[in-house]
């Protein structure tokens, strides 16, 4: 496994700052994993010049992975991934018609050839840690990180667990 620093950094493009609250933990679980993380406001209907100005210069930019979040047409990550080779990860945002499910259908049903990973409605720790991994690839220190990620998540299972057998006891 190669060690290179060259597309580490992961863009978290969103269609409106209301996705912000969405996005926070996303953008603070990269950061916990030392990735360099630039966020910024694009949206693909009211800005799509600079949506796709930014899709074609990320790789030269040094960006690896793209993760889009956006709500009801949800657009953006799918022109994103129109301009661009890079990875790019959509975050269905939740919104108040449909509760989300129209986000997901418009991210997850992208024609052929133009792949968008998608997570789940809101799901945007998820989209941090896809990224994490995509990049670990490249990267053995992320891949480290990301296997002990996953030691504490299974621990935390076995604590839980060992908190219940405890309880039963008292039953």
């Amino acid at each position: 496994m190669a060690n290179t620093n060259k597309n580490s950094k992961v863009a978290v493009i969103m269609g409106s700052d209301s996705d912000f609250s969405v996005l926070k933990d996303c953008i603070k679980l990269l950061k916990q994993f030392n990735v360099e993380v630039e966020v910024m406001v694009c949206s693909a209907h009211r800005t799509p010049d600079k949506a796709a100005e930014f899709a074609k210069n990320a790789e030269s930019e040094g960006f690896g992975v793209i993760i889009a979040a956006a709500g009801k047409a949800a657009h953006l990550p799918g022109v994103l991934a129109a301009y661009t080779p890079l990875p790019v990860i959509g975050v269905p945002i939740k919104s108040s018609t449909m509760d989300g499910l129209d986000s997901l259908l418009s991210i997850v049903q992208m024609p052929s050839g133009i792949p968008v990973a998608t997570v789940a409605i809101d799901g945007a720790e998820n989209a941090a840690l896809l990224a994490v991994q995509i990049l670990s690839t490249a990267n053995d220190e992320l891949r480290t990180k990301m296997k002990e990620y996953k030691k504490n998540l299974a621990k935390k299972v076995e604590d839980k667990n060992a908190a219940l057998q405890e309880k039963l006891k008292e039953i």
